[in-house]
């Protein structure tokens, strides 16, 4: 009888996975101090991962790995033979590696222990579209740093040899080159680092405006992603960062949640007698949030009623980063009732609007035009129709209408 009551308990199934091969520890019980370890099957190449899986699983089974550089292919691999597999944050348990011994096998045993014990923080599987979106902002986003890099490091050598360009010509400028050249005398070596230098900075540009093409296009084709561009201080880059992100908004089921998720919630410390309440640096996105924040540099400087919110209250708190983060809170707001679709049609496209609308297109360059087989004006057109009616018109795919929502 003790043993028929012990087969009829659930599985936890962890995986150690690597990205030539993964361990797996099957255990039974309810609990970490009740389960047992049934089998361990030891170092599995990662091309039999669904193979493995069908023979040596059920569907009822709770399949819990780590996340890892290749966690979310290894959910979507078991996902297409009937398997469910949740991720698991990888801080936690990282501590556990640190606290224990640590091999394959007894990582495996301690990620299913750690999803016994309810204590380890569950990761959202971006789907396929939201995975692609996310490796293109993070590529965009590495050629932004890539570019400021170059431009303090050539910066930084110009002043070691006493050289200040005036304001007029800044780093990036096309004839900055030709005015260093010129500034003093350089020998052959400095030429040589110089000319180098220039290089890198001119293929990280390049890099940044191939980026910035793709994502303006994307922004332009997708009508979820277009309609926030309505909101003052969201442009293209934002829209898309949230997009990228946030991904499902769905899974926020009220703005609070989604502003926890940003990290622009202050954090605090209310334990004991002491109370400690801090800034939003520190948890949470901080790509989403950082994005938003530039957002809300800019709203602060305009004369948008959010802006003129966010400079009482920096008149009265005095803090430049508090201000800039109730705002970009703020947005972040707005911007989850707009993903719910609660907005209304406009009644008319402002000039503030138009001219971003404008930039955006700029973006996309004559390339982009000439591959969707479009002119720019046509498309322009079709744009401001879409913000102000809802209609949609995809650059080169099939033709689609969403509806207005109140």
């Amino acid at each position: 009888m003790q043993q028929k009551t012990t087969s009829t308990c659930p599985r936890t199934i962890g995986l150690d996975c690597h990205p030539d091969s993964f361990t797996a520890a099957v255990l039974r019980g309810e609990t970490p101090a009740t389960a047992r370890t049934e089998k361990i099957f030891n170092k599995v190449p990662i091309g039999q991962l669904a193979k493995w899986a069908q023979k040596h699983t059920d569907p009822g089974d709770g399949i819990v790995l780590e996340a890892s550089g290749n966690s979310f292919h290894a959910v979507r691999t078991l996902a297409a033979v009937g398997r469910q597999a949740l991720v698991l944050e990888s801080a936690q348990l990282g501590k556990l590696k640190e606290a224990h011994a640590n091999n394959d096998k007894i990582s495996a045993v301690r990620i299913a222990k750690a999803y016994l014990a309810g204590t380890a923080k569950r990761v959202w599987v971006p789907d396929v579209q939201t995975q692609e979106r996310r490796d293109c902002f993070h590529a965009y986003m590495k050629a932004v740093r890539r570019t400021t890099q170059m431009i303090n490091r050539i910066d930084s050598y110009l002043s070691d040899q006493g050289v200040r360009l005036p304001a007029s010509h800044p780093m990036d400028c096309e004839k900055t080159p030709a005015l260093v050249q010129k500034a003093r005398s350089w020998s052959v070596r400095q030429q040589a680092l110089l000319k180098v230098h220039f290089q890198d900075l001119a293929h990280a540009q390049q890099q940044r405006r191939h980026w910035e093409g793709v994502i303006a296009q994307e922004v332009i084709e997708d009508p979820v992603l277009l309609s926030l561009v309505r909101l003052c201080g969201v442009r293209h880059i934002t829209a898309f960062c949230v997009g990228a992100i946030v991904g499902n908004i769905d899974r926020f089921e009220n703005p609070k949640k989604l502003v926890k998720y940003a990290g622009l919630n202050p954090a605090f410390d209310d334990s004991g007698e002491g109370q400690w309440h801090g800034g939003v640096s520190g948890h949470g996105r901080k790509d989403l949030r950082s994005i938003l924040m530039q957002g809300a540099q800019a709203l602060l400087r305009s004369s948008h009623p959010l802006g003129k919110w966010g400079r009482r209250l920096l008149a009265r708190k005095g803090q430049w980063n508090l201000a800039v983060a109730a705002v970009a809170r703020k947005l972040l707001v707005a911007i989850w009732y707009l993903l719910k679709g609660q907005w209304t049609q406009l009644e008319e496209i402002d000039a503030a609007l138009q001219r971003k609308v404008g930039k955006i297109l700029s973006d996309i360059g004559p390339e982009g035009f000439a591959a969707a087989g479009r002119k720019r004006k046509d498309i322009r057109a079709e744009v401001l129709e879409r913000l102000k009616t809802g209609r949609v018109y995809l650059l080169g795919r099939d033709t689609m209408v969403i509806e207005n929502r109140r």
